[in-house]
């Protein structure tokens, strides 16, 4: 059974134009099947506002709809509601910096970024591998980092401090500046969460 919200979310969808979705989200719309096809993590999501569902003939993709189910409808719905046709900046911000960020972004909203430093903060090879298999580019930051495309339209960025004598490891997320303008509060709390989880 499906939650009120996302209830909603479907309803909303399905009365949009799928020619200005599939524009401003930049996914593909399939007129035959009557279904969106968006590119996540490396895998293909097709979403049916019909029916109501979302899949993956991706096993890579499937194991995130049934592992992080919430997160990523949560996140895929609200995406297509909203995306716009922008440009990105290429400037990066945390989270906590967009307007209302930082109350949002505490107690149970908090992203365990520390538990990903804890499982790669002495391998960056193993970071690196699991980047790539979601389709990750790397970055010069940090002592190793990775450019995610949870949605076509948001970049997350990870970057990863390896431990030393002197520090333990550290991780950071980073969002283009034009996520504020695309997205609610909530959704793009959703967002970076599924993707640091996808990393575990």
């Amino acid at each position: 059974m499906l939650s009120a919200g996302e209830e909603k979310a479907w309803e909303m969808l399905i009365s949009l134009d799928p020619s200005d979705v599939r524009r401003k989200a930049s996914v593909s719309y399939d007129k035959n099947l009557n279904h969106y096809v968006l590119r996540s993590f490396c895998s293909d999501f097709y979403i049916k506002p019909e029916s109501k569902t979302i899949h993956s003939s991706d096993p890579a993709g499937d194991f995130i709809l049934k592992r992080y189910g919430y997160f990523f409808t949560h996140s895929c719905l609200w995406y297509l509601i909203h995306a716009k046709d922008l440009p990105l900046t290429e400037r990066l911000i945390k989270p906590v910096n967009i307007p209302g960020g930082e109350m949002f972004f505490r107690g149970s909203h908090v992203l365990p970024l520390d538990n990903l430093a804890g499982k790669y903060g002495a391998d960056r090879d193993d970071f690196l591998k699991r980047g790539k298999e979601l389709c990750a580019k790397i970055l010069p930051y940090g002592d190793t980092s990775l450019k995610l495309l949870p949605m076509p339209r948001i970049p997350v960025i990870l970057i990863l401090w390896l431990k030393d004598e002197e520090f333990p490891p550290r991780a950071d997320l980073l969002l283009d500046s034009t996520c504020e303008m695309q997205l609610p509060l909530d959704i793009i709390w959703s967002i970076s969460m599924l993707s640091v989880l996808v990393m575990m």
